[in-house]
Order: C-alpha cells, then sequence, then structure tokens
C-alpha cells in the first residue's frame, strides 16, 4: 500500500491482540511507530515488528515524558486487560497535553468513562466488529460497513441492478437517497471521488456514505 504522508508518528501502549495489530499495521504502512507496554516478555517478543519497543509503566506521567510522548501525533491506549490501567493512562495523557488520544474500550460503561475524562476516540473492537458482521449477514448487497455515528455510515454496497450502466448522475443517488458516493471498486482498481458522468458497472462496488436508513434503502433495491 502506497502512503502519500508518512511524517505521522504514532505510539502504542498496549501490546495485547489489538494493540499490536494497529501497531504492526501502522509500520507496515510506513509509520514511525513506538510501542510501549509494561511486560517485559511482551516487549522482547515485539522488539523487531515496529520502529521502537520499550517496556515502561504507562499510568507513571514521568515516564510518560521521559518517552516524549508529546512528539507523536497519536497515542493510542489499546490496553484491554486492566480497566484501571487503562484509564489512568488515557487521564495521564490528556493531563500531559497530547495531540489526539485514541483509547480502547471494552463495554459501553468504559466508553463513557473514556470520553468523558478525554479521549479524542474510543473503539470498542468487539462491539464494532459484531455490528458490521451482523450488518453484512442481514444485508445481501452490502460488501462492508461502518457506523460513523447512530445515524451516519460508509458502507461498501454492489451496484443495483437498476444503476448498472448507468452514470453517476443517471443513478440520481445524492437527489433520490442523500447519498454520496466517495469511490468505487472495480476489481484491482478503485476509483477516488468518482466524476459525475462515471459510468457504474457490474460488479462494481460504491463506497457510500449517508445516512443509515437511506443506505439501508440503497441497499434494498433490486
Amino acid at each position: 500500500m502506497e502512503v502519500v504522508n508518512n511524517n505521522k508518528q504514532f505510539a502504542i501502549i498496549g501490546l495485547g491482540r489489538f494493540g499490536s495489530y494497529v501497531a504492526k499495521n501502522l509500520y507496515d504502512m510506513g509509520y514511525d511507530v513506538l510501542a510501549i507496554d509494561k511486560n517485559m516478555q511482551k516487549v522482547e517478543d515485539f522488539s523487531y515488528e515496529v520502529t521502537h519497543v520499550v517496556q515502561a509503566d504507562s499510568t507513571d506521567e514521568e515516564s510518560l515524558r521521559e518517552l516524549g510522548i508529546l512528539n507523536f501525533d497519536v497515542v493510542v491506549v489499546a490496553i484491554g486487560e486492566d480497566i484501571e490501567a487503562n484509564i489512568m493512562t488515557t487521564l495521564q495523557l490528556k493531563e500531559i497535553g497530547v495531540k489526539y488520544i485514541v483509547a480502547m474500550a471494552r463495554n459501553p460503561l468504559q466508553i463513557k468513562v473514556l470520553t468523558k475524562i478525554g479521549a479524542d476516540r474510543v473503539v470498542a473492537p468487539e462491539r464494532d466488529m459484531a455490528q458490521r458482521v451482523a450488518f453484512n449477514l442481514a444485508s445481501t448487497n452490502v460488501m462492508d460497513y461502518i457506523e460513523l455515528s447512530k445515524e451516519f455510515s460508509i458502507a461498501e454496497i454492489t451496484v443495483p441492478r437498476a444503476f448498472i450502466n448507468k452514470t453517476l448522475v443517471e443513478s440520481d443517488m445524492r437527489a433520490k437517497y442523500n447519498i454520496n458516493v466517495v469511490a468505487i471498486k472495480r476489481g484491482d482498481k478503485v476509483i477516488i471521488s468518482p466524476r459525475p458522468d462515471e459510468k457504474l458497472h457490474q460488479n462494481d462496488i460504491v463506497v457510500v456514505v449517508g445516512e443509515n436508513d437511506n443506505i439501508n434503502e440503497l441497499e434494498s433495491l433490486d
């Protein structure tokens, strides 16, 4: 994957399954990644996977400052097992003045707490994946689905038969369904911000953003 801007620096705190996956993928995309965990064995096991790996107590403000945590554009708190450490780390990062904090939550109460103490974004991997799987199972034409809020989502939808060989203007998705097409997947090719006169082909997948009710209505078209 080609990355246009890989100047951002990321710090990932917690090397469980989620943290390790995020750290490795960001590194593979060309970003500088600092991985932090209090467990020395995890640090040693992950020592060759990203730019830097260190053993540290993320609930300790002095340790975070010594790591230069303020130099990072995004800090991801991916501590899953120890809820107290997750919350305390997020709080320390907020008080220190980290630019952007992403915190992982396991349950609705943890989501509320992390949001209230200042996490810029809270992710709940198990909940989010369950929602996506359920939506995909229930929707025949939806390839993938990401909820942006309770009202809005991004979805990948197989082009309805009624739109095949029509341009985006002719399909009238924006006017009829208040949906924006942000990309078209055509085999191995991806067309970003397609032109209004781009014709839709059979087996195309459109990446759309809009209100959930409107996406559901579009998905139900044959």
